[in-house]
């Protein structure tokens, strides 16, 4: 008989304790934070949507030379700025930021399910802003026959992409939103804002709680399984605190209970489904064994060095889970996470969100 061990806890490794795994460890050597489901290498096709901190993700994907698929590229008439400053490239396909979990809903809703978009849209000095995704165009459409054939192209990109992609990376960033009283259509943003009257009658605050968050990114996940089986699903959640809350809280409190509420239902939905993953860029930007060396002075924006170490985590724990990606990639002159050059677009981030911060 083979002797049994006193308890569960003897022969754990080093990454089980914190003394071992944490305490002991310099902060940017602690490792091993994620034990991926899934690879994702670069032959695969990646998509990206969510809060503003995704775009360091498929920046960080383009550098090291893997697919990252933008099924709405600009117009070859457009440069590189102006391109920019339309909104292309930015994600996958020109939705804008996907804050919370029922856009993402409403979008998938549109795109596959035949769901109906608005027929609202907001109206400012001549020009049209489409409420789902108002600051898309900077100075708006010109009428409303263009917004409705924007968002067909949208709607035909974001189907399309979900039916190439091999994997999608979903970036959880607000539990905060507004609503249509009656219709509850959600707005990408507070009405009256970027665009947009806002009136009391008509739009109302919801801070969404666990199980609404949870039930909308069921329905998104049922979606997308039926338009695509073979989809993975990478979830992460913004480490981006609240530029501005409509709570009632301290701001610090609101980005604290927002944060852990997305963190809790992207942890259930990644223990539940196995094509379905987190990825810990949260823990690693936020934790307090980190020292907050990766914020800015602001305490809210995340210096390169932060999103650098993230996507070396990301890659590091990818070849540990998998070694035939690093073998491969080395045959083919590269290692695993080796940039192979700078992002094609270095600005910083656009987060719509960030245009609340002029009301304060």
């Amino acid at each position: 008989m083979s002797e049994q061990s006193p308890n569960p806890y003897v022969g754990l490794p080093e990454t089980a304790f914190w003394k071992t795994a944490v305490a002991a460890r310099n902060p940017l050597e602690i490792s091993a934070l994620w034990r991926p489901k899934f690879t994702v290498a670069r032959k695969h096709k990646v998509i990206t949507a969510g809060s503003c901190f995704a775009q360091h993700f498929s920046r960080a994907l383009v550098a090291r030379g893997y697919g990252w698929l933008d099924a709405e590229p600009a117009p070859k008439l457009l440069s590189e700025d102006q391109a920019w400053d339309f909104n292309y490239g930015i994600f996958s396909f020109r939705t804008g930021n996907i804050y919370t979990a029922r856009m993402l809903r409403q979008w998938l809703s549109y795109a596959f399910e035949g769901e109906e978009p608005p027929v609202e849209h907001w109206e400012q000095n001549g020009r049209f802003y489409d409420p789902l995704r108002p600051g898309i165009e900077p100075e708006g459409f010109a009428d409303l026959a263009e917004l409705q054939a924007s968002r067909a192209a949208l709607l035909a990109a974001i189907r399309g992409a979900i039916l190439e992609a091999d994997v999608l990376v979903f970036t959880m960033g607000l539990t905060e939103c507004w609503r249509h009283r009656t219709s509850e259509l959600e707005y990408a943003i507070c009405p009256g804002t970027l665009a947009g009257r806002f009136d009391p009658d008509q739009h109302e605050f919801v801070n969404q709680s666990f199980v609404g968050i949870r039930r909308d990114m069921l329905a998104a996940l049922k979606i997308l399984r039926q338009a695509n089986p073979k989809l993975k699903v990478l979830l992460t959640v913004s480490p981006v605190p609240l530029t501005a809350t409509a709570s009632e809280e301290h701001v610090l409190t609101a980005t604290s209970h927002s944060k852990s509420v997305l963190r809790a239902v992207a942890g259930e939905l990644a223990a539940e489904f196995k094509h379905v993953d987190y990825f810990p860029s949260y823990e690693i930007i936020t934790h307090p064994a980190y020292r907050g060396m990766f914020y800015a002075p602001n305490q809210r924006s995340v210096v390169p060095q932060g999103v650098n170490h993230v996507m070396e985590s990301f890659f590091a724990c990818q070849t540990a889970a998998f070694p035939w990606l690093a073998r491969k990639s080395k045959r083919g002159g590269k290692t695993a996470g080796e940039p192979a050059g700078q992002p094609s677009n270095a600005r910083a981030v656009k987060c719509d969100e960030e245009f609340l911060d002029a009301f304060g």
